[in-house]
């Protein structure tokens, strides 16, 4: 059966018809707008299914969300931060529609369990490392949403040493560290010239020692954070994804460096550390591996 996924994010917004085998059909993405966020997602979800049948809609949207309400608070989009009824909202559009949502960090994690990196794996932590880090976890070869939805959201663990704000109320969280734009802030602040995470990466491999820094820094944060989410849940598998997430060994070296120091039980012994398999779309073979 083929399902029409949708993935929801703070810079865009893509949807696509994906077929049993999790592979996006002609995906089409479009800028998150700062204002009518809404009435773009909705053109964008007629666009994909203009001329199908659409009988199931699997949704990723970044976090908070609420599977009880179908409603969702996404902190990185300031017209929803609030609240906004994105389920009711899709059914109206498409009314006969099955309609299943998930965090975007959950349904990462379902898509690299079903078609990518950890197929065979049944205990996985998956991390989405970009403008913000999300994350999702498959246990048992299942979803663990939570109460509300929001289960695995690895980016708002706290980190040691760390006492920056963060947009969701805390401080100390390690999206505040290791995300792309908080790893540029940093670095900006010790006088880099550059302002994005792909110049930031690009630098460091380069040599630029304010760039290594920064990356050092973001990597040494997501260890920590990793090694204490696997301490807990006792996965065998952790993929990292996302834009900042292909820094290369700048960034990936200080991860594995920060890892074997702080995950140091003795059940840790096999876990391995990964990068994602399904790139960008990853999110959305998860999202429609939902409604199957």
């Amino acid at each position: 059966m083929t399902a029409l996924a949708l993935d929801i994010g703070g810079t865009k917004m893509t949807a696509a018809l994906v077929g049993e085998d999790g592979r996006p059909q002609n995906p089409v993405t479009v800028p998150t707008p700062e204002s009518g966020v809404w009435a773009v997602c909705a053109a964008l979800l007629r666009d994909v299914a203009e001329g199908h049948t659409v009988e199931c809609i699997g949704v990723a949207c970044s976090g908070p969300v609420n599977l009880e309400t179908g409603s969702v608070a996404p902190i990185n989009i300031d017209e929803w931060k609030n609240g906004f009824g994105l389920g009711e909202h899709i059914a109206a559009v498409l009314p006969d529609a099955e309609i299943r949502l998930a965090m975007d960090g959950s349904a990462a994690a379902l898509g690299e369990y079903r078609f990518g990196a950890a197929v065979g794996v049944p205990d996985v932590l998956s991390l989405v490392v970009s403008t913000g880090i999300g994350g999702g976890l498959v246990l048992g070869g299942r979803i663990v949403a939570g109460a509300s939805g929001n289960a695995g959201h690895i980016g708002h663990i706290v980190v040691p040493g760390s006492t920056t704000p963060c947009a969701c109320g805390g401080i100390g969280c390690v999206e505040t560290v290791s995300s792309g734009p908080s790893a540029v802030r940093w670095a900006r602040e010790q006088g880099w010239p550059g302002s994005t995470g792909v110049e930031l990466a690009a630098d460091a491999a380069a040599g630029e020692p304010r760039a290594i820094t920064a990356l050092q820094r973001a990597g040494v944060a997501l260890g920590q954070a990793i090694a204490s989410a696997v301490a807990l849940t006792d996965v065998r598998m952790v993929v990292i994804g996302g834009g900042f997430a292909q820094a290369g060994p700048p960034l990936w070296d200080p991860i594995h460096e920060s890892i074997a120091l702080h995950a140091r039980l003795t059940f840790l012994d096999g876990l391995h550390v990964v990068p994602a398999a399904l790139g960008g779309m990853g999110t959305l073979s998860g999202a429609a591996a939902l409604t199957t």
